[in-house]
């Protein structure tokens, strides 16, 4: 297997995303920004925003095997993060933020290696330890056309992407099944909450829309902040660790401690809500806090389990609160709170989805911890393919 040196501008040409306001937001074009990255190897289409055609020129869309990359942003850690642009739906752009990578000849360079080359933590270090900027750090054209490797010949790079792809495979499939799993639980939750077909419902008398013996109350009255436990800071997370930490701004676990100082100690599960980000996150795992400001919530109602608290807070919409405001918003909302019989039936079915969906991600950062592994040695040749 041979090896060379290339300079990534030979290889490669870049392109900055697009710039708009906010009345471009509309039914139109998908957009890429940096909130869509987390640690995925490419882009989950769905759940993109859109923005109008004529702010979109045709030199601004994506094209199948294109690799675009967090080019600004407040968080230093975040420069650099990149997705492989596959099986594109539709027309797709992507924000200001990002840069776009096109390799110029796919027959010597293959998009999904080179994708594994730029997640690799040899990669990600030298971008966002050269990354310039006062306030917001930022990832140039210029610098990704000076960065340097040493690749092998297009058959190895195919065979070391295949390696690779094996695990990343296995995660999509089971982001998938857990997406299917959680769309479940919540037409569940619909089915019973939202249009009243609980189990007995033809036998229940509706009044003002509360059926007889539940009722109506706010989400603050039924709600316990957590707040004690030292939380973690982000330059202190770590890549293995006996604590996972959850934070609002991250995927599922976005790092590791050792501290045991750090551990939230309140029971399983805890609902966590990104006041931020308007993310909800079910654990059932004792973690640590990540220090961005995340809010730990439970119930204190005998007829709330976590299970139905946790969909009855994912059903409240909150797209039209100011970030600063959610939590205050979403305390200010109204739920029904059922029977103890109904709200404990509904937990028996849902909490064994949970689960299963739990059982899902364990596997998941299994490969993920597997693949980031062989990920390095891999792209070094310590491993011959």
């Amino acid at each position: 297997m041979s090896w060379d040196k290339v300079k990534l501008g030979n290889v490669a040409e870049f392109s900055n995303g697009i710039n708009f306001g906010k009345e471009a937001y509309a039914k139109g074009i998908k957009l890429i920004s940096v909130s869509n990255f987390g640690n995925r190897f490419s882009p989950e289409y769905d759940s993109l925003e859109e923005i109008k055609d004529d702010v979109v020129r045709e030199s601004d869309l994506l094209h199948n095997g294109d690799i675009i990359f967090v080019r600004s942003n407040g968080n230093k850690e975040l420069i650099g993060r990149c997705m492989l642009i596959k099986d594109l739906p539709d027309k797709v752009t992507y924000s200001g933020f990002c840069i776009r990578a096109r390799l110029k000849d796919t027959t010597k360079n293959d998009p999904v290696f080179w994708t594994y080359h730029f997640k690799n933590q040899a990669f990600r270090k030298a971008m966002s330890g050269t990354a310039i900027g006062a306030n917001i750090q930022n990832l140039s054209q210029g610098r990704l056309s000076a960065y340097e490797a040493v690749i092998p010949d297009i058959d190895s790079q195919r065979r070391i992407a295949e390696i690779l792809s094996t695990y990343d495979n296995l995660i999509e499939n089971n982001q998938k099944q857990i997406k299917l799993l959680e769309e479940a639980a919540q037409r569940l939750y619909k089915e019973w909450f939202v249009d009243l077909r609980f189990p007995g419902y033809e036998d229940v008398e509706i009044v003002d829309g509360v059926p007889e013996g539940w009722k109506k109350e706010l989400i603050g009255d039924l709600l316990r902040k957590v707040v004690r436990s030292k939380q973690v800071k982000t330059a202190e997370y770590l890549q293995e660790g006996t604590i996972p930490i959850i934070d609002q701004s991250r995927d599922f676990i976005a790092g590791y401690t050792n501290d045991p100082e750090a551990i939230v100690d309140m029971g399983y599960p805890i609902i966590v809500f990104g006041d931020h980000t308007r993310i909800l996150k079910y654990i059932q795992f004792p973690f640590a806090k990540g220090a961005d400001g995340t809010q730990l919530i439970i119930s204190n109602n005998e007829n709330m389990p976590q299970s139905l608290l946790y969909y009855s807070l994912v059903a409240v919409d909150l797209s039209n609160y100011h970030y600063a405001r959610h939590f205050k918003y979403l305390k200010s909302e109204n739920i029904l709170v059922p029977t103890k019989k109904i709200a404990e039936k509904f937990d028996r079915y849902v909490s064994a989805i949970l689960i299963q969906i739990q059982k899902l991600r364990d596997i998941s950062d299994r490969s993920a911890e597997s693949r980031d592994r062989i990920l390095p040695k891999l792209m070094n040749g310590e491993i011959e393919v």
